[in-house]
């Protein structure tokens, strides 16, 4: 089963464990990320306040008519609303499928580095809803949490290598980030879906770690292993779902694998069920240079690739149209 292969990872031992304790724990998150490119994350100090507070903003603006959340409307990469039909997810496999069966609020980096290229780019202002007095500040709150929790996951991801710790912090100094409110909402809202139509098509993320918090559902998610294909990712609800992107797993010379997943549609047994997820997909500086570890850590020489560069190609090609 995907659960034996995702494993719950407490930060509490691993922040105040001696050098055996913290040893073990970087050696599970090595394994599970071999195999799976997930785990469960618990003793993460997030306040479990925040998410409830942002769904409930989040559901009020969408639950709203589509012509009032249109002059929002923006593309894949924008800050604003992404209505029906504007990704398709799995088309980052090359795989032709309909758009995924979500709406977003996207928000990304937002803080300027002073190279206008740069920040025109991927540090522009984020958007607010009018309409959702109620989101700005617990996203805000909720945004310095993972930016922190993010870093601190990428120097137990560098420990797990035999790395130094800030072997990846090096290069967040200034990082881009998305953060995604996704809703999910019921057959009455998105009607049938078509053939190999998905809430969100199968797909691996694109950057350095993913950090999830979700909400327990029949459409959910799902992970995919080679020892089991497409399984319900297990559920902890104490805990973030964290994932592994297409960035970090090139940068470890595909010693990790990025956690391959989708989101089910609405289930015909449950065809009303809503479901809404925090999304935050953390990167790095912009335009670091990514370069695979060498053997015996790393297991492929990828050429370096540009890591905006790469990150722009991946959101073009979800783009719908």
């Amino acid at each position: 089963m995907a659960s034996s292969q995702v494993p719950v990872i407490d930060l509490g031992p691993w922040r105040s464990g001696g050098p055996a304790e913290r040893a073990r724990i970087a050696g599970r998150v090595d394994e599970a990320l071999q195999t799976a490119g997930f785990l469960l994350v618990t003793g993460h100090g997030v306040d479990p306040s925040l998410p409830a507070r942002i769904r409930e903003a989040a559901r009020s603006f969408f639950r709203l008519p589509p012509e009032v959340k249109q002059p929002y409307a923006v593309s894949v990469g924008g800050r604003g609303w992404l209505g029906p039909g504007a990704e398709a997810n799995s088309y980052a496999e090359g795989t032709a499928s309909p758009p995924d069966l979500k709406e977003s609020w996207s928000f990304a980096a937002d803080e300027p580095t002073g190279v206008p290229s740069v920040d025109a780019e991927w540090f522009r202002p984020n958007t607010w809803p009018a309409e959702a007095p109620g989101l700005r500040e617990p996203v805000t709150a909720y945004l310095r949490a993972m930016r922190a929790l993010s870093d601190e996951l990428l120097e137990l991801l560098a420990v797990a290598l035999t790395l130094p710790e800030d072997h990846f912090t090096r290069h967040t100094g200034h990082p881009t980030w998305g953060f995604n409110l996704n809703w999910y909402p019921g057959a009455e809202t998105v009607g049938e879906p078509l053939p190999g139509q998905f809430r969100i098509g199968p797909h691996t993320d694109f950057g350095t770690v993913t950090v999830l918090d979700r909400e327990r559902g029949a459409g959910g998610l799902q992970i995919h292993t080679d020892a089991d294909g497409w399984q319900d990712a297990p559920w902890d609800p104490a805990a973030l779902t964290v994932n592994i992107g297409d960035l970090l797993a090139r940068w470890t010379g595909d010693r990790w694998r990025a956690g391959r997943h989708r989101v089910l549609p609405p289930p015909a047994h449950a065809p009303a069920e809503e479901l809404v997820s925090l999304v935050y997909f953390y990167e790095c500086d912009a335009h670091t240079r990514v370069e695979s570890l060498p053997a015996p850590v790393g297991r492929v020489a990828h050429e370096p690739v540009d890591s905006h560069a790469y990150l722009r190609a991946k959101l073009d090609q979800i783009t719908v149209g």
